[in-house]
Order: C-alpha cells, then structure tokens, then sequence
C-alpha cells in the first residue's frame, strides 16, 4: 500500500521523459534528400550551367521563370540560387552547404529569401504589400530574393501590380517565379524574366539517384522495381522518392518488383510486352485472356492502357526508324498500322476512365485497337487499284488500240 510519504515523493519528482521524446524527427526522404547545391540537381543540365555561368560572370538578370511538370526541381533550384546570391563571400555558384547563410536559407529562417504561395497569397493586396517592401535594403544578405511558386494563380490585378517593379526593381531584389502552368502567365510577365524551361526526369536517372538513396538509407532494393517506381513517377523525382518513402513502410528494407506491382497496381514489363506482341499479331483470344487475367489480379487498367500506348509508341519510332516497317512486337507492322493502333488506343481513354464497366471498355479498347491496325487508309488503297489497273492486260490492250489510232 502507497503511503503518504510514497505519494508525496512521486508528485515531487520529475516524471522520466520517454525515450521517442529526445529522438529526431522522421524526416519524409523527399525533404532529407532535396538537393542543396547546383551538383545535386539531376536531369536539368542546361539550366544548372546557364545560372553558374551568370553568376561567375556577374550577369545576374533581375527575373527569372522557372517552368516544369512538377517535381522536377523547380523550387529546389531557386533555393539553391538564393544560396548562391548570399553566402558567405558571394555570390558563388560553388558555395559550402555548412555555411550559416546556406542553412538559414535551407530551413526557411534567413530574412531576406521570401517564400510566396502564388495560390494562397494571389490578391492585388499582397502584392502591393510586396512592392512596398522590396525598397528597403536586405538585413542579412546582399540580395532580397522573392521566391513565388505557381505565380500562374496571382490574379490579373495582381499581375498588372507586379508589372513596374518587375521591370526596374532596386538593384539588390531579385525575383525567381515558379510555374506548371506558363500559359496562364500574362505575356508581360515573361517578356521581363528570363525563362527556363525544366524537362521530365528520365527513368534511368530517377532509378539512379533512387540507387543512391537505398545505398544511404541501407534498403535493398531490385533494379525491377526501380524500374517500376520510375515508371510510375512520370518523370517527376519527388513522386518518385515519395513513392519510394511508401515502399519502405510497406516493405521495410528489402523491396521487390512483385511489391510494387501489387502496392499499386502495376502489371509487369515483360506482361505488358506479351499483351502488346498479342495486339500486334491479332490474337483475340490471348488478349481477353491477358486482361483477364490482370483485373482479377487487381491491376490498374487505366494504367495499364498508358503502358500499352508507351510500348507501341517505341515500336512506332522503330518502325519510322527502318524505313516503314518493324517487327519490334514480333509481327511485322507498318507505320500506318501502328498509327491507327495507338490512336485508337487513346481515343479509348476516356471510356476506359469514366466508364461503369472498365474491364469490359478496356478490352473493346484493345479489340478495336486490333480492328483499327488490319484497317487500310481509302488513299493507300486507290492508289493501288490505280496501280492494279494500270498494270492490267485490259489496260496494256487499251494503251496500245489509243496507240494504233494516234498512228492512223
């Protein structure tokens, strides 16, 4: 039995702190992994050199546009540009990360690198606010860098507030604008940024960097189901260390392509490529067996038609790469008939999409796909009646009776 003296030393004395309380936090590896510095940055070459060549050579414009699919590095860059404009002894492309300057502006505390939401801070009356402040000089650095994602939602006013500083902004205020969207930006707008147009990561630097990271963060995982991640993340790195992050919870250290695919709902390359060979060779019965068998497996089909359309593309450049005709599916096709396969294909997304009976619109989209492939273009083929005919007896017997009378 707890005594008095008992109750009054537990409440008198500090209770232990749990051991979770004093570990560091879980940092998502799309955040851990952000490129810091220019050589960080994968897939977008021409934009790295070109800001290291203005900063070497001191011809920082006052502007600049940062275009791209999402994920693809984007507000990264601009960061590391602010870094560059405000390290120490800068600016310097080739900054060290460790410098108090750069992690300030890393973890969002450094006064003079402002971070806009262009969605939520879209009104005419933000943007008076900003063009009222960027005249005082900077309190830390050497340049104030306004830093406004998806500037494509600031309203018209607001765009039409912007116009005067943006063009003659005091010599210490730079601007680095970000945007998925480019046409929904006022031409005057671009017409005063320099402009960088950030492409779609390919899958093999995705897979490459993803390699890098599961050699940091002691994961096994197969090349077959980088592969798959790659695939899926559409060119965008940050999908792909999401995705990737998703598969360590689920999986732990050790990831396989069989988990990815059934995580998501994949369909695997080489059963893609077995549905693809059974499109080109007409083969009814492999087709609905195949898609059968991957909606009970509980494939995503709509996914799975996109796959198709990437494979017959690739037999598609082939075919235009050999002169008209390739066997990169295992049956010989046209250029023609690959045409009319892929674009039936994608005329069938929107039924396959929002349609009530998938399976069944999936597969009298690859049937039609088939139908459209056997079909012959109306100009190819009176060209060959006209050739037919000009070959014929008929038309030799013909030739030579106009031949006798021009004579006579």
């Amino acid at each position: 039995m707890v005594g008095p003296k008992q109750r009054l030393a537990f409440l008198l004395s500090p209770p232990e702190s749990p051991s979770f309380a004093l570990s560091t936090p879980y940092q998502v590896i799309a955040r851990k992994w952000r490129p810091q510095t220019f050589a960080d940055v994968v897939g977008q070459d021409h934009v790295v050199r070109t800001l290291r060549n203005a900063i070497a050579r001191g011809r920082i414009a006052h502007a600049y546009l940062l275009v791209g699919p999402r994920g693809t590095g984007k507000t990264s860059l601009a960061r590391i540009f602010a870094k560059a404009l405000n390290c120490t002894g800068g600016p310097s492309a080739d900054f060290d990360v460790k410098d108090p300057a750069c992690q300030a502006i890393a973890n969002g505390s450094f006064l003079d690198v402002i971070e806009i939401d262009g969605a939520s801070n879209n009104g005419v009356d933000q943007v008076r606010d900003l063009r009222d402040t960027v005249q005082y000089v900077p309190a830390q650095g050497k340049f104030k860098v306004y830093i406004i994602d998806e500037v494509h939602m600031l309203s018209a006013q607001a765009f039409n507030a912007l116009l005067k500083t943006l063009e003659e902004p005091p010599p210490h205020v730079k601007f680095v604008f970000a945007t998925t969207d480019p046409q929904k930006v006022l031409p005057t707008i671009i017409s005063r940024c320099q402009r960088f147009d950030l492409k779609p990561i390919s899958d093999g630097l995705i897979v490459e960097r993803l390699k890098k990271i599961s050699a940091e963060e002691n994961i096994q995982v197969t090349d077959a189901a980088l592969a798959c991640i790659a695939r899926m993340a559409d060119g965008g790195m940050r999908d792909a260390q999401s995705i990737f992050d998703q598969m360590i919870s689920f999986c732990g250290a050790t990831i396989s392509e069989p988990d990815v695919l059934d995580v998501y709902g994949l369909v695997s390359a080489e059963k893609i490529a077995a549905l693809a060979a059974a499109l080109a060779a007409g083969d009814h019965q492999k087709i609905v067996a195949l898609a059968d068998e991957c909606d009970a497996a509980g494939r995503d089909l709509v996914r799975l038609l996109g796959d198709l359309q990437s494979s017959i593309r690739v037999a598609l450049l082939a075919a235009i790469a050999q002169g008209g005709r390739s066997t990169a599916l295992g049956t010989p096709l046209t250029t023609e008939q690959l045409t009319r396969m892929l674009d039936a294909l994608r005329e069938s997304e929107g039924s396959v999409k929002l349609g009530l009976t998938e399976k069944i619109n999936f597969e009298v989209a690859l049937l039609k796909a088939v139908e459209a492939s056997r079909a012959r273009a109306i100009d190819s083929l009176i060209k060959e009646l006209a050739a037919l005919a000009d070959e014929s007896p008929v038309a030799a017997v013909t030739g030579a009776d106009d031949s006798e009378k021009k004579k006579a």
